[in-house]
Order: structure tokens, then sequence, then C-alpha cells
């Protein structure tokens, strides 16, 4: 099994040896086999982790999302807005609103993040018919909110604020969803909340997901921002590739990540979470995505309401013979898990 560098050697994780120089990404396995990949343990919490999070959280249910949704069209029996609402510090970011299909009663809402990049156009392949949807995109990404409130990919959003817990991107961003999730039930009213997120929208969706109690559950696809302990070890195509580089050159980072590690925050989830993670990915190794579901094992095990639905797929990030067959299934999978999800008697 290839094994990650530590800039901190008293952070390696048990049975985990160091070597001297970042594996390469050779076939986006990273020498790494399912047994392997199981037993990736997830990033233990700095002191203040939980206490943190839960006041970022706090201050942010005491914003007005004050949305303001403008309809653009009718698309498959849902009626689309475009939103702009308030997130921390009075900033104002737009997003896509659907209704349920054909008027139907909604039975939940769904908070619909999205990869690195942000989206072009809202997609319900993951949604109900009966649930409403709140497309959010993060600061700086996509069509509606490139450059605003963090610079855009291109441009070195990834690491913008890095130099602080309190500024770096990826902490806000998480932030942002809590922000989302408000703004749909401004519009929609108090339904309980399911998370759905991919990559980059998998990685701050387990972020924020241990600490609103509004959600219900989730669903993480390929989820990105895990394990930094050994995500710094391995090159990749993702844009993890920068902040490798970074903390190369910038040691003292590593104190940031260690707030921002989606493996940390996914052992504090008390609901159930559907995780995807694929064998082999070049934009985000597979240790840092099964470090994530590894975590939700675990804080299942602890018997807080946790639970663990893992679909492990062949590829992630990348096209493959049967891969619509394999996404068919899982857009069925998470539909299925929303409905288990909302039908829980702790999610009333």
């Amino acid at each position: 099994m290839a094994s990650p560098v530590w800039h901190d050697a008293a952070a390696r994780p048990a049975g985990v040896v160091s070597v001297a120089s970042a594996a390469p990404a050779d076939d986006g396995s990273y020498g790494y086999d399912l047994e392997a990949l199981l037993a990736v343990p997830p990033v233990e919490p700095p002191s203040a982790f939980a206490e943190l999070w839960s006041s970022w959280y706090r201050d942010a249910l005491r914003v007005d999302p004050d949305p303001r949704p403008t309809s653009v069209g009718m698309s498959g029996g849902r009626e689309v807005f475009e939103v702009d609402h308030v997130v921390s510090g009075g900033l104002r970011l737009r997003g896509w609103f659907a209704t349920t299909v054909d008027g139907l009663e909604p039975t939940c809402g769904v908070v619909h993040g999205h990869g690195y990049g942000g989206r072009e156009a809202p997609n319900v392949d993951r949604v109900p018919d009966d649930a409403v949807v709140f497309f959010p995109l993060a600061r700086g990404q996509g069509v509606l909110n490139a450059g605003v409130g963090a610079p855009t990919p291109d441009d070195g959003h990834v690491l913008f604020g890095i130099e602080s817990v309190d500024t770096y991107v990826l902490g806000r961003c998480a932030v942002d969803l809590w922000h989302a999730a408000s703004a749909l039930r401004a519009i929609a009213g108090d339904l309980p909340l399911y998370y759905v997120g991919e990559s980059f929208g998998g990685g701050i969706g387990a972020l924020a997901l241990p600490w609103d109690d509004r959600l219900v559950g989730a669903t993480l696809i390929v989820p990105t921002f895990g394990q930094y302990d050994v995500r710094l070890g391995l090159s990749c195509e993702g844009s993890g590739e920068k902040v490798r580089r970074y903390v190369e050159e910038h040691p003292e980072g590593r104190d940031v990540l260690r707030f921002v590690d989606a493996s940390t925050a996914a052992g504090f989830v008390r609901v159930p979470v559907r995780v995807e993670c694929a064998l082999v990915d070049r934009h985000v190794p597979p240790p840092g995505q099964f470090a994530v579901a590894n975590a939700v094992a675990l804080a299942e095990a602890r018997g807080d309401g946790a639970a663990l639905e893992l679909d492990v797929q062949p590829a992630g990030h990348t096209e493959y013979p049967g891969v619509d067959d394999v996404r068919r299934a899982a857009f069925a999978a998470t539909r299925a898990h929303i409905r288990t999800s909302v039908g829980r008697p702790s999610a009333a």
C-alpha cells in the first residue's frame, strides 16, 4: 500500500508508515485495495473543533436569509426560481430553488451542492418528485457566483483565506450551506432537510452536516477534503494538488486544514449518511474519500443515530464502461435514502 508524508510525525495515523516523497497518481488507486481503503482512519479532531463549528452554526442561524426568488420557468413539472439570499457578513449569493413536481405536497427539502467549479443549471436526478430543492452555488463559483465573495477556481479559490481558520474559504463555503438551508425553509416552510453533494460539495457537506439539526440525512458522493494527513502526501489532478503544494512551502497551513478535514467532521454525524466512494480517482484520492465513510462507520458504532450506507464504485471523476448504469443506480439509491431518512422517527 502506498503511504503518505506527514509534516508532523505525531499526527501520523496508527499503522501507516511515512515515505520520502508523494506517491504518483498512477491509475488513481494510489496502491490501495479495498481492504486498505476500509482501514484508512479519519483524522482525530484538534482541540475545540466541535466548539468552533457549533459556534459558527449558531451564528449562521441568526442571519436572516432574505431570499429573493425570480421565476425562470418550468422544467420537468417543477417551477424553477433563481434566488439570491444573504449569508454571513451581508454578502448575497445566488442559487436556484425548484418546487415539487406538478404541485405535490412537499415532504422534505433537499439542499443540493455541486462539484468544484460550480454548476451551470439545476439537476434533479437524485431528488424525489415530492421534495423541493435548493441548489446553492458556492461563493466564487458557478455561472451565478463566479468571483463573488471569493476568487474563481482558476484564480485560486481553494487557497483563498488559508492563512486563518476563520477566513479559509472551505469553512466559509460550508457555513454558506446552512444559509442555503435557511433560504430554502424561508421559501418552503419548516420541512425536514436532506443534503446531497458531490466531490467539492461532498467535502463541504461533510463539514456542515454534523452541526445542523435541521438535516435528517445526506448523500456524499466521492467527497473531497478528507484525511489531510494522507492527502498531503498524494499528488492528484484536482484542487487538492494546489493545497498539497502550498503546504509543502507553508507547513503552518496544516494547522488550518485540521479544522476543515471532512473525515474529522464526519465522525460527529448523528444521522444516516450514504457515501459513494471510488476505488480509483485521479482527482480526489480514494483514501480521502474512504476516510469520510470510515468516520461515519465509527460514529454509527457509537450509537448516536449515525448510519452508514457505503456504495463502492469502480472509479470517480471519469467515464468508464457501465458508468451510466452505476449512476442510474446511485440516483435511485439516493432518492430511496432520502425517503428512509425523512421517515425515521427521529426526523420528525
